[in-house]
């Protein structure tokens, strides 16, 4: 199975989400999206796909930082100022064949995989991602 990141390596959420990923056999295409920019098209198809609104996908800081918070935000705009600034998008985002979700909380993540997990899954520092019943925590 084929499996896309759309991956910020500073975030933790984002690199428990790539281990789970590698845990589960999957050598996902990684995309660091701060990086590499948003395309519109890009944003509309992972939204559409999760079943969510861009307004769902904003971080809420960052989107309060610049005013996107009001009701007289169109969708237009939301979509627009995550062009201009992809930090705004949720992290991090995951599309396999199974289906596509912002990973946060990461029990959104064990749906896509193409199998369930075998034992615990640690973080680089130990700490249990995903227990030996296959629950995220």
């Amino acid at each position: 199975m084929t499996a896309t990141i759309y991956h910020n390596p500073r975030c933790s959420k984002s690199r428990n989400a790539l281990t789970i990923l590698k845990a589960a056999g999957e050598d996902p295409k990684v995309v660091e999206y701060l990086k590499t920019g948003w395309t519109r098209d890009t944003l509309v198809t992972l939204f559409t796909d999760a079943g969510i609104s861009p307004r769902q996908a904003m971080r809420k800081a960052e989107a309060k930082e610049l005013g996107l918070l009001g009701d007289d935000v169109s969708t237009n705009d939301i979509l627009q100022a995550m062009i201009e600034n992809p930090v705004l998008v949720e992290r991090p985002i995951v599309q396999t064949p199974k289906g596509t979700a912002i990973c946060r909380p990461m029990s959104n993540l064990l749906p896509l995989l193409a199998q369930p997990l075998a034992g615990p899954v640690m973080d680089a520092k130990g700490n249990v991602l995903v227990d030996e019943e296959g629950n995220a925590l």
